[in-house]
């Protein structure tokens, strides 16, 4: 399994994509879409076209926006090229709400050229292809519920928290994964308000016996101190500062 950032800051970054990951396994799954997350999976090779499986933790735009744009490339090149494969979308629960809303405002949505289904996922695994996945409710927004996944295939595994704070929900997804790639939005000196800091990340790896560590989703305050030693204060194991385009492999 294989795992490119294509986002590891949020929102206005000056230097950094919002939050977007490419996993590869015997397909490639998009896990969440934020903002210039589009223009650094063209850098990938990967054709967008043949995406066919997209999960969202949730639907904060740092997290969702570029979505909008490759939804619309996708229609527009299903009508005038190729059509492409059928899209399954996996979210919280409210994903057919907030989508049916979308397809129903904007035109040629409604009925595009290409089927779409959309599947709420909360707490029970499911399969795409030979690659499980196991959803879980993450701490973060008392507004909607937010999921973190676990990707597990052949033997090896690696776990996503989306926005999170530290929560049992979030060590039970990390158990002895290969590699975690955690919501570290702050640096130890910051409060972390519905966010992680640094040291959080590393307390959550030492409880979870991560394999690996990967520190991810930045603001900016976060980029101006050094949240690998912070988070080496509770973890002795691996720990890597995520950046755009940088590509992990589980093995």
């Amino acid at each position: 399994m294989q795992v490119t950032i294509l986002g590891s800051g949020t929102n206005l970054h000056p230097t950094r994509a919002a939050a977007g990951y490419l996993i590869q396994t015997d397909a490639p799954i998009l896990l969440d879409f934020g903002p210039r997350t589009l223009s650094n999976l063209l850098k990938t090779g990967v054709d967008r076209h043949t995406i066919k499986h997209l999960l969202f933790t949730h639907y904060h735009t740092d997290h969702f926006s570029d979505f909008l744009t490759f939804f619309f490339d996708a229609v527009c090149h299903s009508m005038f090229a190729d059509v492409r494969p059928d899209l399954t979308i996996y979210g919280p629960p409210g994903t057919k709400r907030l989508f049916g809303m979308m397809f129903r405002t904007f035109p040629n949505w409604s009925d595009p050229p290409f089927q779409v289904i959309l599947k709420e996922v909360k707490d029970r695994p499911f399969a795409i292809g030979n690659t499980q996945v196991t959803p879980l409710p993450m701490t973060h927004s008392d507004q909607q519920v937010c999921l973190g996944y676990r990707v597990e295939y052949q033997g090896r595994s690696a776990a996503f928290s989306g926005d999170a704070m530290a929560s049992p929900n979030l060590v039970k997804l990390c158990q002895d994964v290969d590699l975690a790639i955690l919501d570290c939005s702050f640096s130890s000196h910051a409060p972390g308000g519905s966010h992680m800091h640094a040291e959080d990340c590393g307390k959550v790896a030492k409880k979870a016996k991560l394999k690996k560590l990967v520190l991810s989703h930045f603001y900016e305050t976060a980029d101006r101190s050094n949240v690998v030693a912070q988070a080496r204060r509770h973890f002795s194991g691996p720990v890597i500062k995520g950046k755009d385009l940088l590509t992990l492999k589980t093995g």
